[in-house]
């Protein structure tokens, strides 16, 4: 390897601003860390007192889960788009 890229290796690939923090994890990662098909009642289990990043601010997943009427989510993309229906989309307030 030459020197030009290791250098290129220890710099950020995107460089962060210094603006202020997002309270809450993404909804993307929260649904990364299960494992798919899985049940209404086990997200809330696993994962209800989670807070998410949501256009009205900081909510804990069980809450938004209590307007969720699927009982079993067989992949990914079926949970995050049940819940994003109750949240709606949008700019995500920053503290």
């Amino acid at each position: 390897m030459s020197d030009d890229e290791s250098e290129d290796a220890e710099e950020p690939a995107v460089e962060l601003g210094d603006g202020p923090d997002v309270t809450g994890a993404p909804l993307s990662r929260v649904s990364a860390r299960l494992t798919w098909g899985i049940e209404h009642s086990t997200i809330v289990d696993r994962e209800g007192d989670t807070t998410v990043r949501t256009p009205d601010g900081p909510q804990e997943l069980a809450t938004v889960l209590e307007d969720v009427d699927v009982p079993y989510f067989s992949d990914r993309q079926e949970f995050e788009s049940a819940v994003r229906d109750v949240l709606g989309t949008g700019p995500v307030p920053t503290e």
